[in-house]
C-alpha cells in the first residue's frame, strides 16, 4: 500500500504540468494584494512573473462580508499600511472586481502565457473561482486550515488544491488534509509560517520532512514569507515540489506583504537557483560521472607488482601494491578478487597488472 501511494505522488496542476516527483518545483508568484488595487499594477507583476520564469501567478478572492464579521470590518486600521480607517474600508481599497478578474486571467494566458488562480477566502469565492472562472486550481490559505467546511466544499469541486498551513498545529492540520482526502485526492501541502516576515527561527523547514511522513500520497511544498530567498531555496532542497512567494515591484511600498516579498530581481534569482539546485540534486544513483572521468585517469587507483613477479607465480597479497599507475591496471578495488590468481607472464616491480597478464582460472 505504501508503495501505490508513493507512486502516486504526483498529479497535473495544471494542463501539462505536473507537481511531486522527479518533476522540476512549481513556482508560484503570490501577487495577493500587492497590486494595491490597481489593475495596471496587477498587469505588471503579472508580466515580470511570466518573464522570470514562474509558472503560475495568484490572487486573493474574498467577498468581505462573508469574510469578516460587521465589528472584524469596523475595528479601526490605524497602521502604517492602512488604505482606509477602518480594517473593512481598508480591504475594500485592495479588492479587484470580478471585471478585473477576469481581465487579468485573459491577460495572463492570452498575452503572457502563464496561469493564473487564486485563493478562496470563503465560500462564494471559491463558486465564483470554479464555477465562472475555471481555475485550474484552487489554494486554500492558512487562515483557512481550520474552515472545515470551506475545506469540504473545495476539495468537492474536483480540481487540485494548494493548501498552507500556517497558524496551526498538526492535529488540525491533519484532520484538514484527512478531511479535504475524502474528496479529493489531488492536494498539496505546504509548510508555511504566517508570520509577514517571518523570522528565520520560526521558518521551521524540517517540517517539510514532517509532512513528507505522515502526508505520503500529497506533494509538500513551501509557501514563504521570510526576507529575501536563500530559505526558500533550502526548502527546495529539503523536499519542496511546490514553492510560492510573494512578488512585488518594490519592497517599501504601502502595505503589509510588500516586506516579505521579493523583487523581481531576487524572484528571479530564485528562480535560477532553484534549477541550479535541483540538477544538482540528481538521483539518488551513485556512480562515477563523466565529468570525473579526467580526475580518475589522473589520480584513479590500480594494482601494481610490489615486486618482480614471476610466470605461473600464484598472486599473495605481498606481492600486490596499490598506486597510481600508468598506464592503469586493474582496479584497486579488486584486490582481493586478483589475489590467488596465476601470473600468465613475468611481471616487473611496479608495473600495472592487468586482466591480460593473469590465468582466467587456477
Amino acid at each position: 500500500m505504501q508503495k501505490e501511494k508513493m507512486e502516486r505522488k504526483q498529479f497535473e496542476l495544471h494542463p501539462g504540468r505536473h507537481v511531486g516527483s522527479d518533476n522540476p518545483c512549481y513556482v508560484i508568484a503570490e501577487i495577493g494584494q500587492n497590486h494595491q488595487g490597481d489593475e495596471s499594477i496587477a498587469t505588471e507583476l503579472i508580466r515580470i512573473a511570466a518573464s522570470i520564469g514562474c509558472d503560475c501567478v495568484k490572487f486573493q478572492r474574498c467577498c468581505l462580508k462573508s469574510k469578516f464579521n460587521q465589528k472584524a470590518l469596523d475595528r479601526p486600521y490605524n497602521s502604517k499600511h492602512s488604505f482606509g480607517s477602518t480594517y473593512g474600508a481598508h480591504k475594500a481599497c485592495l479588492q479587484l472586481t470580478d471585471e478585473q478578474f477576469f481581465r487579468l486571467k485573459n491577460y495572463s494566458l492570452n498575452n503572457q502565457g502563464i496561469q493564473f488562480t487564486a485563493s478562496a477566502m470563503d465560500t462564494e469565492s471559491i463558486d465564483f473561482l470554479m464555477d465562472r472562472m475555471q481555475v485550474p486550481w484552487l489554494k486554500i490559505g492558512s487562515g483557512d486550515v481550520d474552515n472545515f467546511p470551506l475545506i469540504e466544499k473545495a476539495a468537492d469541486k474536483n480540481v487540485p488544491l494548494v493548501i498552507s498551513t500556517g497558524m496551526h498545529g498538526i492535529d488540525v492540520i491533519k484532520r484538514s488534509i484527512n478531511l479535504a482526502s475524502k474528496f479529493n485526492d489531488r492536494i498539496c501541502v505546504l509548510q508555511c509560517t504566517s508570520s509577514y516576515p517571518c523570522p528565520p527561527r520560526d521558518v521551521h523547514l524540517n517540517c517539510i520532512s514532517l509532512y513528507q511522513q505522515i502526508f505520503p500520497d500529497k506533494v509538500i511544498g513551501y509557501s514563504g514569507h521570510e526576507r529575501s530567498w536563500p530559505i526558500s531555496l533550502g526548502a527546495v532542497a529539503k523536499g519542496a515540489k511546490v514553492l510560492e512567494r510573494h512578488l512585488t515591484l518594490d519592497h517599501t511600498m504601502k502595505g503589509a506583504d510588500h516586506e516579505c516579498s521579493l523583487e523581481p530581481e531576487e524572484f528571479k534569482l530564485l528562480i535560477d537557483n532553484v534549477k541550479i539546485l535541483e540538477e544538482a540534486l540528481g538521483r539518488p544513483v551513485k556512480s562515477r560521472q563523466p565529468s570525473e572521468e579526467e580526475c580518475f585517469q589522473k589520480l584513479g587507483k590500480s594494482i601494481v607488482a610490489r615486486r618482480n613477479l614471476k610466470s605461473g607465480c600464484i598472486l599473495v597479497a605481498e606481492d600486490l601494491a596499490i598506486k597510481v599507475a600508468e598506464p592503469h591496471g586493474i582496479a584497486a578495488h579488486k584486490m582481493d578478487e586478483v589475489i590467488g590468481r596465476i601470473v600468465r607472464k613475468d611481471i616487473h616491480q611496479d608495473e600495472s597488472i592487468n586482466e591480460q597478464d593473469l590465468i582466467i582460472e587456477n
